[in-house]
């Protein structure tokens, strides 16, 4: 398997910020209409997908990067596991793969329509900013905890803060999906 070179946290950072941006600019050329638009009862709309992922970073991509620095600090306290082979591969092509991952729906996974724009905006400009904190913490830790994810097993803090820019990125696939089938409906 070819490997890609390993991305320091300021790249991955700025990585993530480039990739914000084009959120943001999609979300200035969509109307509200096509925002919450869902083409079919299982899947999201654009705006359920930009919630998902603010709330994913907010509530455990991010949470999991504090807790491990956490961890690290306190000698008492250190936890360390491997990645699967998922996770592996994952993070030695500094992406995910290329196809839909779907979960079931679920009260406590599935995003509720977003309230408005400015909310969106907001959890996005939360997310920006605490990247750029624990971008500058993440320069004193050691790296030694792991916590799991589901999929990919143990990650250390700077994995959990790369998690972040890769799963952002990988639904650019799913943006994409969900404005050509806001095309076709308009066409119709």
């Amino acid at each position: 398997m070819e490997t890609t070179r390993t991305r320091n946290n300021e790249e991955i950072r700025r990585d993530f910020e480039l990739t914000l941006e084009r959120y943001l600019q999609e979300l200035e050329l969509m109307s509200d209409a096509q925002l919450s638009y869902k083409p079919s009862e299982t899947e999201w709309s654009v705006g359920q997908m930009y919630l998902h992922l603010i709330q994913s970073a907010m509530k455990m991509h991010l949470v999991n990067v504090q807790l491990c620095i956490s961890a690290d600090e306190d000698t008492g306290k250190k936890k360390s596991q491997g990645k699967t082979e998922t996770g592996e591969a994952v993070f030695a092509q500094a992406s995910f793969p290329p196809i839909r991952i779907h979960v079931p729906a679920s009260p406590e996974y599935t995003p509720l329509q977003p309230i408005g724009r400015e909310s969106i905006i907001q959890g996005f400009n939360e997310v920006r900013d605490e990247m750029r904190g624990l971008e500058v913490l993440l320069e004193e830790t050691i790296q030694e905890c792991t916590l799991a994810h589901p999929s990919f097993g143990g990650l250390n803090a700077e994995e959990w803060f790369a998690l972040v820019e890769m799963h952002y990125r990988h639904h650019f696939l799913q943006l994409e999906r969900l404005k050509k089938a806001w095309e076709e409906q308009v066409q119709r």
